[in-house]
């Protein structure tokens, strides 16, 4: 089992930056590849970048690509997302979520296993 914590979110402006951060527990962290998800009401939950087992791969969603990146911390247990230049339309809730061990970075939202509860992320016009 994993348990995934996920922190960070909040309110921003236009343009402006954050930054998630996921913190997994329950097994050895650095076994998993990791992926962000963000659903906004109405909507699907979407991709937006994932994370290979050792850190090796990435992979972003096309509205988030070179914008934002996915990095991780196996000594702490811990992925991150950094997001600048913030659109109103990047405001979703922001899901970590944890899979097998894979040299791949997953782009596939049922292929993770575990998932945290989520972080709002609002960015005002």
């Amino acid at each position: 089992q994993v348990q995934l914590v996920e922190s960070g979110g909040g309110l921003v402006q236009a343009g402006g930056s954050l930054r998630l951060s996921c913190a997994a527990s329950g097994r050895t962290f650095s076994n998993g590849g990791m992926g962000w998800f963000r659903q906004a009401p109405g909507k699907e939950r979407e991709f937006v970048a994932s994370i290979s087992s050792n850190g090796g791969n990435t992979a972003y969603g096309d509205s988030v690509k070179g914008r934002f990146t996915i990095s991780r911390d196996n000594a702490k247990n811990t992925v991150y997302l950094q997001m600048i230049s913030l659109k109103p339309e990047d405001t979703a809730v922001y899901y970590c979520a944890a899979g097998q061990v894979t040299v791949w970075a997953v782009r596939i939202r049922d292929w993770y296993k575990y998932w945290g509860q989520g972080t709002q992320v609002t960015v005002s016009s």
